[in-house]
């Protein structure tokens, strides 16, 4: 493979029990807010919560998966899907670019066409700020229900 790029993922603490399966489904496939990884070598140097809101592990967790080498930050899909999305993503996202200089994406797995269905009925979305947020993590149909 070409260029390495070492990721840390940050899950919303709503979910803090979850085992990481969609995130390193989507890792491993390269689907999702990872697909820009084609092609390339990652190393998954830290996956951890926020530590629920308003996000007391954020300083601290990317602080730590920086000295491990850390190149990009996910906010992972789970912030986005949520009911309601993390109110907080837009605050990480600037804080970790300013503090860290790190990249920092929105999501890690294709969004599941269930959660899409129902945030496009709730009109969650329908602010052009999530039009940024979301655009990574939308897939095909297909992808979509296969992280249902």
């Amino acid at each position: 493979m070409g260029e390495k790029k070492r990721i840390g993922i940050i899950i919303c603490d709503r979910y803090r029990r979850c085992a990481g399966g969609k995130c390193f489904r989507s890792l491993r496939n390269r689907e999702g807010a990872f697909s820009r990884y084609r092609g390339m070598d990652i190393e998954l140097v830290g996956y951890t919560s926020c530590d629920g809101c308003p996000g007391g592990n954020i300083e601290y967790a990317v602080d730590e998966m920086k000295k491990n080498g850390a190149d990009v930050i996910h906010l992972a899909t789970g912030l986005v899907v949520g009911y309601p999305p993390c109110p907080h993503i837009t605050y990480f996202y600037n804080f970790i670019e300013k503090k860290y200089d790190l990249e920092v994406i929105y999501g890690t797995h294709p969004i599941p066409q269930k959660y899409l269905t129902m945030h496009n009925q709730l009109g969650t979305w329908n602010d052009p700020e999530w039009d940024e947020i979301i655009q990574a993590t939308l897939a095909d149909e297909k992808t979509r229900l296969s992280y249902d």
